[in-house]
């Protein structure tokens, strides 16, 4: 039987590599619109942060999210991601 490759995936906290089911995925879609992706489906540019609290604070600190989506991003976004790293820790 044939092994199936683990997609891996760089977190902008701590930069680091993940397995992708391991992180947190923010996306933005072609209207711009920004937004959690809990499936890892959706279409559009993802960015990816590992579920630990500290990565999240230095990615904010330092305006990763921001830089990598090339996009302001909206507070209530930065909440649901916390909350989803909360949920998960």
């Amino acid at each position: 039987m044939k092994k199936r490759k683990i997609p891996m995936r760089k977190c902008i906290g701590c930069m680091e590599s993940f397995q992708k089911r391991d992180l947190c995925r923010i996306v933005k879609n072609k209207e711009g619109e920004i937004k959690v992706d809990s499936t890892g489906k959706a279409n559009g540019r993802g960015v990816y942060i590992c579920k630990n609290i500290e990565c999240y604070e230095k990615a904010i600190k330092s305006n990763r999210l921001k830089k990598a989506l090339d996009a302001e991003i909206p507070k209530n976004i930065y909440e649901e991601v916390k909350a989803v790293i909360e949920k998960d820790e």
